[in-house]
């Protein structure tokens, strides 16, 4: 995945607003014409190509904006952390993303840095313009996707701090997400019956009849077929987040006796 293919002329909705800036920044350090004409050849595969390519563009991008927000957001980048998501892209998209997106998340970091010598929450306010912007564009299956995979690199290093837990509320909120998303992507994989009602995002109080329909609105929303023009990687990390989903249903369903 060369580098024109992350912030290259098929961004979609990135041609304006802070992600647009960004962009920009990043076309201006280190843009490789090359790459750029391996962009245009992709669009000559036919308009559906275009399409995706461009949804595929914004949403990897967007990833990498709030990633190293998330990552940062402690205080410190942890070597886990960035492991984490090159060995999340490297088995995702391959090798060359790999290289790419952490490529990307260090101009970032760089980019994190200059703002923080004009003011200590010039980032944190770009960061939140650019959720608005996300929230704006991107359906809201997608940004539930894009943020179960936040939390996923919040949990990387086996421990979330408090800082983390705020960075994705606030990352969340920015994107017109709840809080209760976030606390429903943290508990997926959960071994306890609390959790498994976080994940549906209901109380244990709820009746029966208040769970199955809690159920069927995450199956709704959380359906991998809604995320398919983001390629099959993305699609294979939200068929694992149905399945987990499903698993929290099956232990309140098994706890209640509901057939």
């Amino acid at each position: 995945m060369g580098y024109g293919k992350w912030i290259g002329g098929f961004l979609g909705y990135m041609t304006m607003g802070p992600l647009g800036a960004l962009v920009g920044y990043f076309i201006g350090l280190q843009y490789d014409e090359r790459e750029e004409e391996e962009a245009r050849a992709n669009a000559e595969q036919g308009p559906n190509y275009y399409m995706d390519e461009k949804e595929r563009n914004s949403f990897f991008f967007s990833m990498m904006v709030l990633t190293s927000y998330i990552i940062r957001s402690d205080g410190k980048v942890m070597h886990s952390e960035m492991e984490f998501v090159r060995r999340f892209l490297r088995n995702n998209f391959g090798p060359g993303a790999e290289e790419q997106g952490e490529r990307v998340l260090l101009m970032l970091f760089d980019k994190a840095k200059e703002l923080d010598q004009r003011s200590p929450t010039a980032f944190r306010e770009m960061v939140n313009d650019c959720g608005a912007q996300i929230a704006d564009n991107m359906p809201e299956e997608q940004r539930l996707q894009l943020l179960a995979f936040l939390v996923q690199i919040a949990k990387s290093d086996g421990y979330v701090a408090s800082e983390e837990v705020a960075a994705l509320y606030e990352v969340a909120l920015a994107m017109r997400l709840t809080l209760q998303n976030v606390d429903s992507m943290y508990n997926l994989g959960t071994h306890t019956l609390e959790g498994a009602y976080k994940v549906l995002e209901i109380e244990p109080t709820a009746t029966d009849d208040e769970v199955k329909a809690a159920y069927k609105k995450m199956a709704l929303k959380h359906h991998p077929d809604r995320v398919q023009a983001l390629g099959d990687a993305v699609r294979k990390a939200a068929e694992e987040k149905f399945k987990q989903i499903n698993e929290a249903k099956e232990k309140i369903y098994r706890a209640r006796g509901i057939r």
